[in-house]
């Protein structure tokens, strides 16, 4: 019984973490638009950036926790772990100013935020 309401509360974090994650995708295409448009856009984006890249370290923390103990799929830790990778290409693109893989980059990550959201485990 013990390890049935750890699994939960663990799938309960890695839920917590894939909609952080997915927030703070969102907010970057926010601070993307005000990045074209004002002066402090720019510093906006860029600790922006830092944070999202914070929240995808997170969620593979999350897939971890949740798959180690409960004993259920590592499929999680793979998306997690592909998505870490995606994030770590968007920070070099977003560095060495490439816009035209930057920006489509993004659009792609915030809609497998999404995806991951809708498919993570629902609290019972």
């Amino acid at each position: 019984m013990a390890i049935q309401a750890t699994a939960q509360r663990d799938f309960s974090f890695l839920r917590i973490a894939i909609t952080l994650q997915t927030l703070t995708i969102f907010l970057q295409a926010v601070s993307a638009g005000l990045l074209l448009t004002s002066s402090y856009g720019e510093t906006l984006h860029s600790a922006g950036a830092r944070v999202m890249y914070g929240a995808s370290m997170l969620y593979v923390l999350a897939a971890v926790l949740a798959w180690k103990p409960g004993g259920g799929s590592p499929r999680p830790v793979w998306h997690a772990s592909g998505f870490l990778a995606l994030a770590s290409v968007q920070v070099v693109l977003g560095i060495a100013h490439v816009p035209s893989a930057h920006l489509p980059l993004g659009v792609l990550m915030f809609g497998l935020s999404v995806l991951a959201l809708a498919r993570s485990p629902k609290r019972r």
